[in-house]
């Protein structure tokens, strides 16, 4: 298929159809907005818009007041193919602070170089339980330097409500937790999300990453997916082009916090 195909399939079946990510989470169709609205610890956002400029600045204006009434932050997931051209401009000036930008690559599974294999030592595994909940956790929080309070509560509400919908594994050198990630598939389309990828620093340089990525795209084709999504930083985006991601556009979290929230 070709990018511009890639891409709309994209946002047609995880943007504009967008199903739940967790329990208790409902997405809404308002107007040329879709969004979702979940509990604290959930995601709260903007999933995708087809504004024009005549009602951009309209539509900003009503999630704020939709989300504000739930009394919860959220987040625009802007992509840099999304219209108008200026959103990102207009939510700046309606409060919204951007978060560092990151490249939605995707790879079609039969063509990605997938022959990677962990270091010597190494041992992957699975995530199916909090204790192992919480390695991932201590892994992340190590390698991104970011509180992982929320995304723990995440994980354990999607593990207990839908553990096939979730594969996250951490990847051991004797007892120690050297690298860890997770994947998100999603019922009804032919996508799975890689998430995490994070590496101990003492680590990296080693082949962990990549060894990461194959085991869940093997996983992910076993299960009838033909696609893997990433969000990927300056960091992984040139290791995904050599294993045959494709760049496709530029995404950035706007985010809007509640002052005395």
């Amino acid at each position: 298929m070709e990018k511009n195909e890639i891409l709309a399939r994209y946002d047609r079946d995880l943007r504009q159809n967008a199903v739940p990510d967790g329990p208790g989470a409902r997405v809404e169709r308002v107007g040329e907005v879709v969004r979702q609205r979940a509990d604290a610890h959930g995601w709260n956002g903007v999933l995708w818009s087809g504004l024009d400029e005549a009602g951009a600045d309209a539509a900003i204006q009503e999630q704020i007041a939709a989300f504000t009434a739930l009394g919860h932050d959220f987040e625009w997931k802007l992509y840099s193919h999304d219209r108008p051209a200026d959103l990102g401009d207009r939510l700046t000036a309606a409060g919204f602070r951007a978060e560092p930008a990151e490249t939605l690559m995707i790879g079609e599974i039969d063509r990605l170089d997938l022959d990677a294999r962990l270091p010597e030592g190494v041992r992957l595994v699975e995530v199916v339980d909090e204790a192992g909940v919480d390695l991932l956790i201590e892994m992340h929080e190590k390698a991104f330097g970011t509180d992982g309070t929320l995304m723990r509560l995440r994980l354990l509400d999607q593990l207990a409500a839908d553990p096939d919908a979730l594969v996250a594994v951490v990847a051991l050198a004797g007892t120690e937790t050297v690298s860890a990630a997770r994947m998100e598939l999603v019922p009804g389309t032919p996508f799975a999300g890689l998430w995490g990828g994070g590496t101990d620093e003492a680590w990296r340089g080693r082949g962990l990453y990549r060894a990461l990525v194959a085991h869940r795209a093997r996983i992910a084709a076993a299960r009838g997916c033909r696609y893997l999504q990433v969000d990927a930083s300056p960091m992984s985006r040139p290791i995904l082009e050599r294993l045959g991601f494709l760049p496709l556009s530029i995404t950035t979290p706007y985010l809007y916090e509640i002052k005395g929230s």
